[in-house]
C-alpha cells in the first residue's frame, strides 16, 4: 500500500467514524453521557459516577489516551 492509499484509507475511516458517532444517542446525565462516544456502547453507572461528564467506555478512554483512533 502506497502513501496515497494509506492516506485515503485514513481519511475513509476517519469520515466513518465521524459519521457513526453523529448518528449515535448522546443522552447526557448529570454523570455525563450514558452512551460512550467512541463505541456506542452503554458507559457503566459505576464509571459515570467515577468521573463526572465522561463521554467514553473505560476501553474506548484507555484507546483514546494510547492514540489508538483507528480501529
Amino acid at each position: 500500500m502506497d502513501e496515497i492509499d494509506a492516506a485515503q484509507k485514513a481519511e475513509r475511516l476517519f469520515r466513518e467514524g465521524a459519521l457513526a458517532s453523529m448518528r449515535r444517542p448522546k443522552a447526557a446525565t448529570r454523570e455525563g453521557l450514558t452512551h460512550c462516544v467512541d463505541c456506542g456502547e452503554e458507559i457503566p453507572e459505576k464509571r459515570r459516577l467515577a468521573v463526572p461528564n465522561c463521554c467514553r467506555c473505560l476501553e474506548c478512554q484507555e484507546e483514546h489516551e494510547r492514540g489508538d483512533t483507528w480501529r
